[in-house]
């Protein structure tokens, strides 16, 4: 299939469902395959049990933050970070090691008040159609591939929708509160539904046997930095070549931010080289919002200049936390910030720093 757009730096956006081969991990019949590979865990990697909820993705950000006349598709909240707290884990006594993620790192250079809220407050946020819409395609994406090969069809993946919803309200009551009725509740499903029927003209789940899926990965970083993410997909071909692929429910980004939107995939790929010590072969970003897939081939240089950003990072938030001073900056995101109410760009009052927040978010760097 012939691709066509465009290709800088070792990005490619196709405008056709398949993307361009991997060496090992090969296109046929209109699905991306991967030779079968046996479900082992990697070493390092913590795999979640896998009828839990699906985690999340967000895209990512320039060092620089957001400039103005940003991408509307890149800005478009996709779906809840995994590591944004719930109620629940809000209040719970016992929390892990503080670790930098591709959301937590987002959030900083966005707006070092929000990364304050999630981060060291851990306020719990209000649902958002646009994020559990995420959740939830994520979640029958998932469990799909649970499913013997043969019986991964579309029929399959509709069928389940219906129980990964009612599974999502009994975690997270909230969400029926989004919708104003009935109608709205079922024009909400019905995207969901076509965002399945998307997927399905983009990749091929009877030819797939991902190695990892959902899979929670840690790594400490020489310099004692922890970092943190939640991969949705691995494919392992058997010559060894890794493909990280991560799903979209929004649209592609308009070229010139493409680099921001692989901001996240870049990150994984750091954690597994640091990791595994061979970079992954192919990052993959799958938009099922309007059918592109964007991909690139990392190199080690670009990951050795992330891990420095990173570092760079990290000592911007420490020395905002031990200042006691998470300052707040506007932009176009400010209209999705659930957090106006506290902040002073919209009358708000800032509330006072807790303390064992920001011990525990200096616990991100080892000693």
């Amino acid at each position: 299939m012939s691709v066509a757009g465009v290709n800088v730096a070792g990005m490619t956006q196709t405008t056709q469902h398949q993307a361009p081969p991997v060496p090992g991990l090969t296109d046929r019949d209109a699905g991306t395959t991967a030779e079968p590979a046996p479900r082992v865990a990697l070493a390092g990697a913590v795999v979640p049990d896998h009828a839990s909820p699906a985690g999340a993705v967000l895209p990512g950000v320039s060092p620089d933050g957001i400039a103005p006349g940003v991408s509307p598709d890149v800005l478009t909240p996709d779906a809840p970070t995994p590591d944004a707290p719930t109620p629940e884990e809000a209040a719970a006594p016992v929390r892990r090691r503080a670790a930098i993620s591709p959301s937590r790192a987002k959030d900083f250079r966005q707006c070092p008040l929000l990364f304050r809220y999630r981060a060291v407050d851990r306020l719990p946020e209000p649902p958002s159609q646009a994020a559990v819409k995420g959740s939830l395609v994520h979640a029958v994406l998932e469990h799909l591939f649970d499913l013997p090969a043969a019986g991964r069809t579309e029929q399959a993946a509709q069928e389940l929708l219906d129980p990964q919803w009612q599974e999502l309200q009994a975690s997270r009551p909230d969400v029926v509160g989004m919708f104003a009725g009935p109608e709205d509740l079922g024009a909400w499903l019905a995207e969901a539904r076509s965002l399945l029927t998307q997927y399905f003209r983009m990749e091929n789940p009877t030819r797939l046997e991902p190695a990892e899926r959902e899979m929670l990965v840690e790594t400490e970083l020489a310099s004692g930095i922890l970092l943190r993410g939640y991969v949705d997909r691995l494919d392992v071909a058997p010559n060894g070549m890794v493909r990280v692929v991560d799903y979209k429910t929004g649209r592609s980004p308009n070229p010139r931010f493409q680099d921001e939107a692989l901001f996240q995939m870049r990150f994984y790929a750091l954690m597994l080289w640091r990791l595994h010590g061979r970079v992954p072969a192919r990052l993959q970003l799958v938009y099922l919002g309007d059918g592109r897939t964007l991909t690139h081939d990392p190199v080690e240089e670009e990951l050795v200049a992330l891990e420095r950003d990173l570092e760079g990072l990290w000592e911007s938030i420490s020395s905002a936390a031990r200042a006691r001073d998470f300052s707040y900056r506007t932009s176009k995101l400010c209209s999705w910030c659930s957090f106006q109410s506290l902040c002073p760009a919209f009358g708000g009052e800032v509330p006072p720093l807790p303390p064992e927040g920001v011990e525990h978010l200096l616990t991100v760097q080892g000693v």
